[in-house]
């Protein structure tokens, strides 16, 4: 995804090319949802003769947090791909709250779903806050500009980016262009958020941040579903977890129905859950082979 590219801003208002982040705002006037469910239902989907999807069928509900996990290749991007409306379905249905993900326009979706993509390329060299105010572009006919300016400031101090709002974004290292992404993700203010892989380039800290930003989300009555490979993160942060492997359903439920074998004969090496000794939470450590 490159916010050079109408497909960016397609994510984020359903047209118009992201390379004017003060440009005309073609959803104007759609309502914001309050909460909304995600359902997938036995969704096949492909990438060339390949199927990436088979049968996935899951409900997300509003305040709640979803982490989608499996070994690569699994189908999780793919996942978020369809959600997102960017990948055709070969056969089931996406519905955000009652809605087909197909039958709603591209202008509305962005009123009800902002995405994070594994890869988010920047062509020109915009500064923070203007990569951040393209997520404020659904509402910008509801909002002054002081507004959205506020919303924007409030999105960076969030991901703890607010040094960056005068910066390019070329010039930030690439955990920092990470969380200028999400703060343009958060500045959105949809009601269902998705995630592929938001902690990929953090450091310790701001994995921690994200992971309590998706908490938070979910407690202001959003509903998140995550991509996750830190497989003991995914346990600790999320209500119920969605295990893929080939494009197949493995498990979902909550965190606890996930078992070491689950993990052993998707991941195909040697696991361990333990108990926390301290807060008593479910510990997922892998075996380590020295040789």
């Amino acid at each position: 995804m490159s916010v050079s590219r109408p497909d960016v801003a397609e994510h984020v208002h359903g047209a118009d090319a992201a390379g004017d982040p003060g440009g005309r705002d073609p959803g104007a006037g759609a309502a914001e949802p309050a909460g909304v469910s995600l359902t997938v239902d036995a969704v096949v989907a492909r990438r060339g003769n390949r199927r990436v999807l088979d049968g996935v069928s899951f409900t997300v509900e509003p305040g709640s947090v979803t982490a989608v996990i499996g070994p690569n290749g699994s189908g999780k991007s793919s996942l978020v791909s369809v959600i997102a409306g960017d990948m055709p379905l070969e056969a089931g249905t996406v519905r955000l709250g009652g809605r087909s993900v197909g039958a709603v326009s591209s202008a509305l979706a962005a009123t009800q779903r902002s995405v994070l993509t594994q890869e988010t390329a920047v062509s020109f060299d915009y500064l923070g806050a203007e990569i951040v105010a393209l997520g404020r572009r659904p509402w910008r006919a509801q909002e002054s500009r002081a507004q959205r300016e506020a919303a924007v400031a409030a999105a960076l101090a969030e991901t703890e980016m607010s040094e960056a709002a005068g910066r390019r974004i070329l010039t930030l290292s690439g955990g920092e262009r990470a969380r200028v992404q999400l703060a343009r993700v958060l500045a959105q203010d949809a009601p269902i958020v998705l995630l592929d892989e938001p902690t990929a380039a953090l450091d310790l800290r701001h994995q921690a941040l994200v992971h309590q930003l998706c908490r938070d989300v979910a407690a202001a009555g959003g509903t998140v579903l995550v991509v996750l490979h830190d497989v003991d993160a995914a346990l600790a942060v999320a209500d119920s977890v969605l295990l893929l492997d080939e494009g197949r359903v493995v498990v979902h439920g909550s965190t606890d129905a996930v078992t070491a074998q689950h993990l052993e004969a998707v991941y195909g090496h040697p696991v361990e859950i333990v108990t926390h000794p301290v807060d008593g939470r479910r510990l997922v450590l892998p075996r380590r082979v020295v040789r």
